[in-house]
């Protein structure tokens, strides 16, 4: 293994300090947030023996790590990069081209620029440091969050990387040269990830986006003002998808513009909108990262526990036996916000002693979603926050992943998905 430096002439001083003063003063740092577990150690040493010492990021690294031993990744990196390196201990400041490294027997979070340790969670099944770091990093840089997920078993650091895409940062994961593939596999399987490449291909192309972001950045009033070519982009968009975003909150739209044109290396708007014209594909990519598809099972706890106790009640109210139960949930995704619903539902009716038919609709303007709803086939990651009764109830293990529990309906129908147990209610699952 080489442990020489990277040769100095390769980033002059100056270009680090012009870099990271004008980040730092435009309030536009990017964090990376690097996760790994087996097989890390060679994974970090080849990102951060490529990535330029100037390109005014901070760079968190996130391995999981024998508990009752002290880390000796700080050492270990410090003779591959010129930044400096740094174990977490306490509450720590981030700064631009800087790398800073997880404390064993943690979970280090980010909250306002600074990066604080929690006490590793008891329950070895909870402890899945690189989700939470990646939960963390993506409400508090948003769409300058990067996350980046290198070689690993299990599945840590899929979730993660999902709330990374749905706050509109960027995401990556090793490809083939993963000494173990589990990790990034899963991300990739998940479809939460943008680019798939080598940490030495990772560490480049981070290299260019620190550069583009600026050039991005100091274009985004002019890009704001654009209002033709913005108006054209979206009438192109319509046409192609069917779909109107001119009523979208037009900030949104053009962080997620950004962010496409990045991943294109498009330097202005007007480059995007002759790429879209002449690429279908981009403009379908574009499409799916404008309409956010990410969600998770049971997403916000207390909706569905607010639905047992004061939605579910109205609808069966002075009725004992009540005629079928129709839902329509719109903008499903991939749909796992109705079969949260229908889980609830089901529960509700139980707890009652009611036994009704439920017929439970989900709808969605993006085909992609609605065929993995369809599939009703979810990867392990995603259902990590649903309990096990529920789990071994409404689900079973397939080689793919989960999938949600079905019986035998007349007519059988591929597009309906049905539970039924003992005396529970009857209940169907249609995506048309």
């Amino acid at each position: 293994m080489d442990n020489e430096k990277p040769d100095p002439e390769t980033h002059p001083p100056e270009t680090q300090n012009s870099v990271e003063s004008e980040q730092d003063a435009d309030g536009n740092l990017i964090a990376v947030g690097v996760g790994a577990s087996a097989g890390g150690l060679e994974a970090f040493t080849e990102l951060l023996r490529h990535l330029p010492p100037a390109t005014g990021m901070a760079f968190i690294l996130v391995q999981h790590l024998d508990p009752h031993h002290q880390s000796a990744l700080p050492e270990l990196l410090s003779a591959k990069t010129r930044m400096p390196v740094v174990q977490v201990q306490n509450d720590t400041p981030i700064k631009p081209d800087h790398v800073y490294v997880i404390a064993p027997n943690t979970v280090m979070l980010i909250r306002n620029r600074t990066l604080t340790l929690e006490a590793r969670p008891v329950t070895p099944e909870k402890f899945r440091p690189i989700d939470s770091f990646f939960d963390s990093l993506a409400e508090e840089f948003c769409f300058n969050a990067v996350g980046i997920v290198l070689s690993g078993t299990a599945s840590d650091g899929t979730l993660g990387l999902k709330k990374i895409k749905a706050a509109g940062g960027i995401t990556f994961a090793q490809n083939q040269t993963a000494k173990f593939d589990s990790m990034p596999r899963s991300a990739i399987a998940a479809g939460v990830v943008d680019f798939i490449l080598s940490p030495r291909r990772i560490a480049e192309e981070l290299g260019a986006i620190s550069h583009q972001t600026l050039h991005l950045s100091r274009a985004e009033s002019a890009m704001t003002g654009d209002a033709t070519t913005r108006h054209r982009l979206l009438l192109l968009l319509r046409s192609n998808t069917g779909v109107d975003f001119t009523q979208y909150k037009q900030p949104m739209v053009l962080r997620r513009l950004n962010r496409r044109m990045l991943v294109r290396k498009s330097e202005s708007l007007e480059q995007y909108f002759e790429l879209l014209q002449r690429d279908s594909e981009e403009a379908k990519a574009l499409f799916d990262n404008l309409l956010i598809n990410v969600t998770d099972f049971f997403r916000d706890p207390d909706v569905f526990e607010s639905a047992k106790r004061v939605a579910f009640p109205s609808v069966v109210r002075h009725r004992k036996q009540p005629d079928t139960i129709r839902v329509w949930i719109p903008g499903c995704s991939s749909g796992e916000e109705v079969y949260s619903m229908a889980i609830a539902l089901v529960e509700f009716l139980e707890s009652e002693d009611l036994d009704s038919k439920i017929q439970m609709f989900g709808t969605d303007v993006s085909d992609t979603a609605i065929d993995r709803a369809r599939a009703s086939v979810y990867h392990e990651s995603s259902v990590a926050n649903i309990s096990p009764e529920r789990l071994r109830r409404f689900f079973v293990r397939s080689e793919s992943g989960y999938r949600i529990s079905r019986t035998t309906i007349e007519p059988p129908c591929p597009e309906t998905s049905c539970w039924r147990r003992n005396s529970a209610p009857a209940l169907t699952v249609w995506f048309p």
